[in-house]
């Protein structure tokens, strides 16, 4: 087994995509491992992502593309503006307002932070912020796109560990605000420190005027999670909903939206889901590989012979997903990670849905760190900044999100409470 994992890091250096640097692994194992057929790596292909759960995650990006070509976004940043502009370091709170609301619309932290950066970073840049900082900023208030639901990794998570996802959305509620709340008191002792300006307090006019022009996008978080907790919809048919929503605001409400713009919003998405379907198909036969060399039940036995208390067991995960975030596609770490880690938190009494909260906050901060992150690429692309320059300022964000990251594993209420509310264990 060790063998595979090498063939993997090499690949990696080579600079081969995740998704096919685990595929190719796999199918080496495969083919000149003792008796086993290769048509079988074919097989877990497919069977990875031939279930009805996932197809949420297409509708999903679509939402959010939707969103931000539609003058969604433009609406959410004006509101979140008359809201906390006024605050020390105004547009950087925008920022983490407007990532807040949106995180309740398209459950994707790239479409997020791509959508609220077009915006921000330019408007931050004008108004004296470093465009670094801006940056920095839009990535790390990003991550709370995913925690906040709708969420496509929950969505994922959900699959694979067999756990409720209805019950994973709605934990997420709490954990995403918390996060946003320590982003912003980093932001405001920060732009006290390096004297950013505020914005001039709206008047109650404008509040008033600014909130009716958003109503209508806050709209679409009802929408889905009022569908999947009255059961009347399922996660998937609330995702294609929530999408049939932001296209009936682009087009006909707001009106800047056209037939023209649907071709390249449709192709975006559909590029957006294969690079996730394909690091799902590619690791659906290695983590069968794992499986195949006893890879659970022998950490399991390494578990129970250290005897580890629970909170020494999440302290260690947390560290391990901390790290490999830094270095791995959070998605990859994912679906590697959980069919081993299963057994481990059924020994040790430890609840599938604060798991998978903790979990995917784990693999968000991956999202914004060096060399791999994936938000982070997005806000350096638009920024015109070089991933140092990026990484100079992340970090007192990645410590506001650690913050919340450690509240959240051992205060399991955080996550745990709005779900046991509205969906109770039967």
């Amino acid at each position: 087994m060790v063998w595979l994992f090498v063939i993997m890091l090499v690949l990696f250096v080579l600079s081969v995509p995740i998704g096919w640097a685990m595929a190719i692994a796999a199918a080496a194992y495969m083919a000149f491992g003792p008796g086993i057929p290769l048509e079988g790596f074919v097989q877990r292909m497919i069977g990875g992502i031939d279930t009805f759960p996932l197809l949420a995650i297409p509708f999903f990006i679509l939402a959010g593309n939707l969103m931000n070509t539609g003058g969604i976004t433009d609406r959410l940043v004006a509101f979140a503006k008359t809201l906390v502009g006024h605050i020390r370091g105004g547009l950087a709170h925008v920022v983490v307002v407007t990532n807040m609301i949106m995180a309740g619309m398209s459950g994707s932290g790239v479409a997020d932070a791509a959508g609220s950066g077009t915006v921000l970073i330019p408007a931050m840049k004008k108004a004296g912020y470093g465009v670094p900082f801006a940056a920095a900023v839009v990535g790390a208030a990003g991550t709370i796109g995913p925690i906040i639901p709708p969420s496509i990794p929950f969505v994922i998570y959900g699959s694979i560990a067999s756990a409720s996802i209805g019950r994973l959305l709605l934990g997420g509620a709490v954990p995403g605000v918390l996060m946003g709340i320590m982003l912003m008191v980093f932001v405001y002792f920060i732009a006290k420190r390096r004297g950013y300006p505020s914005e001039a307090p709206a008047s109650w006019q404008e509040l008033l005027r600014a909130t009716l022009r958003a109503l209508p996008p806050m709209g679409m978080p009802v929408i889905i999670l009022g569908g999947i907790i009255g059961g009347i919809m399922t996660p998937t048919e609330a995702a294609a909903a929530g999408a049939a929503y932001a296209f009936c605001l682009g087009l006909f409400v707001y009106r800047e939206l056209s037939w023209r713009d649907l071709p390249g919003i449709i192709t975006e998405s559909v590029v957006g889901t294969a690079s996730i379907l394909i690091i799902m198909s590619a690791a659906q036969p290695f983590s069968w590989v794992l499986t195949y060399e006893l890879a659970p039940q022998k950490v399991l036995a390494l578990v129970e012979n250290a005897n580890f208390a629970q909170w020494e067991l999440y302290l260690l995960i947390n560290i391990a997903m901390l790290i490999l975030g830094c270095f791995m596609e959070g998605l990859a770490v994912m679906i590697m990670a959980i069919p081993v880690l299963l057994p481990i938190l059924d020994h040790a009494g430890i609840d599938l849905v604060h798991f998978g909260i903790v979990f995917v906050l784990n693999i968000m901060i991956g999202t914004i760190t060096p060399p791999v992150g994936t938000i982070m690429y997005v806000v350096c692309a638009l920024s015109h900044i070089s991933i140092a320059e990026f990484s100079r300022e992340v970090w007192p964000f990645v410590a506001a999100l650690v913050i919340a990251l450690i509240l959240v594993t051992y205060m399991p209420w955080l996550a745990l409470w709005l779900p046991n509310l509205v969906m109770p264990v039967k």
